[in-house]
């Protein structure tokens, strides 16, 4: 998880310094610098949603997984099994809903 965020950190950093620079080109006329922020903003939200899309692949698989523990918990009686299950199940589901596409 450290490296998806590290990785999202950096892509919001790159598309903020972008965007920065993009708007300093536009204010002085300087094309070049203009194009070279929109491009430095786009890399950066690029890398920050490849990022994200990891987390929400990662937390998918965590829901699976906690599903099934869930319902084999229950079928062979096994409460602690079933609420391990559901715990991370749910923590899954927020891994999700904490990475979902801006």
């Amino acid at each position: 998880m450290a490296n998806n965020q590290t990785n999202r950190g950096e892509g919001s950093a790159k598309e903020l310094g972008g965007k920065i620079k993009k708007n300093v080109g536009a204010l002085t006329g300087n094309e070049r610098m203009e194009a070279e922020g929109h491009a430095k903003e786009l890399e950066g939200k690029t890398q920050k949603e490849a990022a994200k899309a990891a987390e929400r692949t990662k937390g998918k698989g965590e829901e699976l997984i906690g599903k099934a523990k869930n319902r084999i918990g229950q079928v062979i009686d096994d409460e602690q099994m079933a609420a391990e299950g559901k715990a991370k199940e749910l923590k899954g589901n927020a891994r999700q809903n904490m990475n979902k596409p801006s």
